[in-house]
């Protein structure tokens, strides 16, 4: 599908459903879904064109609440539907909606599949590290020694980290967000948007029934500048509250240092979204304490997606072999009977 923008007048009012939201009171959903209905109007294409498909759980009511087209399918098979979608109509824009629970433990061999083959369609993952919708069982990526409901000692579980799972499913775009970074998460929709290939946006959002403030030391405004990294492509690796330390490779080992005596923002590494090493080594981050966690894209590549090499599959083998006959196929010699 082309990204090229055509005159569309559309506002936020354009993508807002009559449906009735059926979200907890404060659920971090909302801002996502805010999010997208403003950034949508901007992209400059028919609202028709958009379509959202979503599996089990709660993130998966977001097609409901989008006025676009959609599709509430089965538990974990979200990619497999969008891409049978993308197919039949390259001209659509495809989103799949999920969550931590529904993409990587039911849905996990489609997930990963879809990454692999590059299909031209976008992955929003909705990532509260808790199965909210049952009651707040431990998710694939609830911390270690998670105490829930199912797992009253603490779960046994190394959590999955998605980016580095991603990235090792040969993702051609990753990127992150936390659900309360309004501007930030529209920023990531739109790179993702315009990526050409399958994109995929990890949202870390609040679940404050089960799994509150799980992400409080990235939101709170006290803390946030010491935990969070905001990746800015060919900029040094700056964080920290008074933007006093930075991450610097001594060969491929990340260190966190103080600016000042001994370095200087010269010393430290410059990101580049190109750069498929320093996503994984940035993407290693997650679940470490030692480092500030990564926000913004990680690694971004231009490769051919599946369908352009699909249709270029089917145009060499008609100039070889013709237009063929599928009725001659159907019933033609080669086929044998069991007795």
């Amino acid at each position: 599908m082309s990204k090229t923008k055509t005159k569309a007048t559309l506002t936020r009012k354009d993508f807002v459903s009559d449906q009735d939201v059926r979200w907890c009171p404060g659920c971090g959903d909302y801002s996502i879904l805010a999010q997208t209905q403003k950034v949508f109007p901007d992209l400059g294409i028919p609202k028709e064109k958009f379509v959202f498909i979503s599996g089990i759980g709660c993130s998966s009511r977001f097609p409901y609440y989008m006025n676009s087209y959609g599709f509430h399918t089965i538990h974990g098979r979200a990619p497999a539907i969008a891409s049978g979608v993308k197919l039949a109509n390259r001209d659509l824009s495809v989103w799949v909606i999920t969550g931590d629970g529904d993409a990587l433990s039911i849905g996990g061999n489609h997930f990963i599949h879809l990454l692999r083959r590059n299909l031209d369609i976008n992955i929003v993952l909705f990532n509260n590290e808790i199965y909210g919708l049952t009651k707040g069982q431990y998710s694939p990526t609830s911390e270690l020694g998670k105490v829930t409901k199912s797992t009253p000692f603490g779960s046994l579980d190394r959590p999955f980290n998605p980016p580095a799972l991603a990235l090792g499913a040969s993702a051609s775009f990753v990127a992150r967000s936390v659900d309360v970074f309004g501007k930030h998460l529209q920023q990531m929709i739109r790179r993702s948007y315009e990526h050409e290939g399958t994109s995929f946006l990890e949202v870390y959002q609040n679940c404050l029934i089960f799994n509150d403030e799980s992400f409080k030391s990235l939101t709170d405004k006290e803390t946030r500048g010491d935990h969070a990294l905001f990746l800015e492509h060919e900029e040094p690796m700056v964080f920290g509250n008074e933007g006093d330390r930075g991450i610097r490779l001594d060969g491929f080992t990340p260190q966190v240092v103080t600016l000042g005596k001994d370095f200087s923002k010269d010393d430290l590494v410059v990101h580049d979204e190109s750069d498929k090493n320093l996503a994984v080594i940035l993407a290693r981050f997650t679940h470490d304490d030692r480092f500030p966690q990564p926000i913004g894209v990680f690694y971004e590549s231009r490769e051919p997606t599946y369908e352009d090499l699909l249709e270029n599959q089917i145009n060499k083998a008609r100039e070889t072999l013709g237009e063929g006959d599928l009725e001659q196929l159907i019933r033609g010699s080669d086929t044998w009977e069991v007795e």
